[in-house]
């Protein structure tokens, strides 16, 4: 299967995930403020992150015809072969999928966003990497490797730092709603990985945003709040437009690196986003360097580790030539 071996490795798709979500969180901390609730917030972007992912599907099911190895054939191409039938478990991974993931974990974590520090925000959203690996382990049997324990470590004591401290964080409602969310998406993240053995990971963020943009408009429908969509004003478009597009670009690259790679070893990575959200908090001059640095450098050690490891795990050994 030469076209495989000429795909961006899963670890590598991981890194761009991290860097997309940290430039989304540090963007998001600011959108959300604009609007009258977090909920009407997350439901426009969620539909306009929608749409762009039908757009990068089309275009990639085109792009497939001219070259399998695009980036755009690669999204909508599944990485394994999988004849099972689907029965009862397959629909309700999907709803899981659909309708937690997409839908209610966002509305938790945009009301939590709203009313709580950032740092603790960010804190208790970079835990996913505890809960994946409690729930990866024996559901999908991933191994914990070596590197895996000594980047967890890594993470958490640099997460802990950052956030100055566990005494910081008070447990409010909006860090219980941070952390609400975080594992249910800690959940979707191994349940998305058992659909991706037999569905492209366009099929599985198609699911995700719009089944998940359904669920939401029914919440806003529920709470009376679903006519503020149609009266958005240009600012605040701009806003949902910017966020979608984020949002459309993390989705894509996070299922396609689930596609190719542990799910432990690609959440390990994606605390990396943390110290791209700190960086632009530094250049916006909302932190002081001096106060997180030390952190932030545990966390891109214990990121950096797991990254290089699983590259070099996943790079295919050369055989000798014959003579």
């Amino acid at each position: 299967m030469r076209a495989t071996t000429r795909r961006m490795p899963g670890m590598l798709v991981a890194g761009v995930t991290a860097l997309i979500s940290g430039v989304s969180v540090f963007v998001n901390s600011y959108g959300v403020h604009d609007f009258a609730s977090p909920a009407l917030y997350t439901t426009a972007k969620n539909i306009v992150a929608f749409l762009f992912l039908a757009l990068a599907a089309t275009v990639g099911l085109r792009s497939r015809r001219r070259d399998a190895n695009s980036l755009g054939a690669n999204f909508v191409t599944s990485e394994h072969t999988d004849t099972a039938t689907h029965g009862v478990g397959y629909w309700l991974a999907l709803a899981y999928v659909g309708i937690i993931g997409g839908g209610l974990a966002f509305v938790l974590f945009f009301d939590g966003l709203a009313s709580s520090t950032p740092a603790a925000a960010a804190f208790w959203r970079d835990t996913m990497v505890l809960w994946v690996a409690a729930v990866a382990v024996p559901i999908v049997r991933e191994k914990v490797r070596w590197w895996n324990v000594v980047a967890i470590v890594l993470l958490v004591t640099g997460q802990v730092i950052v956030a100055g401290g566990v005494g910081h964080l008070a447990f409010t409602n909006g860090e219980i709603d941070v952390l609400a969310s975080t594992v249910l998406w800690a959940v979707e993240v191994v349940v998305a990985k058992r659909l991706l053995r037999a569905m492209a990971p366009a099929r599985v963020a198609l699911v995700r945003m719009g089944v998940g943009a359904v669920a939401l408009l029914v919440y806003l429908g529920a709470t009376g709040a679903a006519a503020n969509l149609v009266a958005l004003d240009a600012h605040q478009l701009l806003w949902i437009l910017l966020t979608g597009l984020l949002l459309s670009g993390y989705v894509a690259t996070w299922m396609t690196a689930l596609a190719r790679a542990r799910a432990l070893d690609v959440t390990s990575v994606l605390v990396a986003s943390a110290g791209v959200t700190w960086l632009l908090q530094v250049i916006a001059g909302t932190v002081t360097p001096v106060t997180s640095a030390l952190g932030l450098v545990l966390v891109m050690a214990g990121a950096g580790l797991v990254l290089a490891a699983g590259v070099t795990a996943a790079r295919p050994l050369r055989r000798p030539a014959l003579r």
